[in-house]
């Protein structure tokens, strides 16, 4: 009889420890960073672009949303580039020490890029960099105003000038009496 309880109980030991093996050698899921949104993220030293998306107006115009976070203890000078019309164009925004940016949502200041090749479902590839960080390239999604959470981020057109000529007075004869 004693046998046969150390015997299961060995057993019973044997088998949970197969099936919380298999949970131990398993990568867990939740340790694994991946972006749940839209947008792409990638670090640059102690700078963080998380989020970034580019709502197209369908032309040649983009709203460029993405947030910075800045762990570090001091401010940064982070340099964000592109290419418009065959030529790299460098936006640069001042992220404080300890603290976020977030560019191009509803409250926030737009950072829109113009003149740019993105149609809508492309990838606009964009590069993230500050001092003497190695920077990082990111394959930015471009949307459209399609999705209803999109609609108000879609960038205004840049208005236009058009030259209006000076108006002249003609002038108009007018008759004279002869004395």
């Amino acid at each position: 009889m004693r046998a046969r309880i150390v015997a299961s109980a060995i057993l019973a030991t044997a088998i949970l420890s197969g099936t919380v093996g298999c949970g131990l050698m398993a990568p867990q899921a939740t340790t694994i960073h991946y972006d749940a949104s839209d947008g792409v993220s990638a670090d640059v030293g102690e700078v963080s672009v998380r989020n970034a998306i580019l709502i197209s107006d369908g032309e040649d115009s983009a709203n460029l949303v993405f947030t910075l976070v800045n762990h570090g203890d001091s401010s940064h000078i982070v340099g964000v580039q592109y290419t418009s019309g065959g030529d790299k164009v460098t936006e640069e925004l001042t992220v404080e020490a300890n603290s976020t940016l977030t560019l191009g949502g509803e409250a926030e200041e737009p950072l829109t890029l113009r003149g740019i090749d993105a149609q809508p479902g492309s990838l606009f590839p964009v590069f993230v960099q500050y001092g003497n960080e190695t920077g990082a390239k990111l394959l930015v999604p471009v949307l459209d105003d399609a999705l209803g959470q999109y609609s108000t981020l879609v960038p205004t057109p840049e208005p236009t000038v058009e030259f209006q000529a000076p108006v002249t007075a003609t002038p108009t004869p007018t008759p004279t009496v002869a004395p």
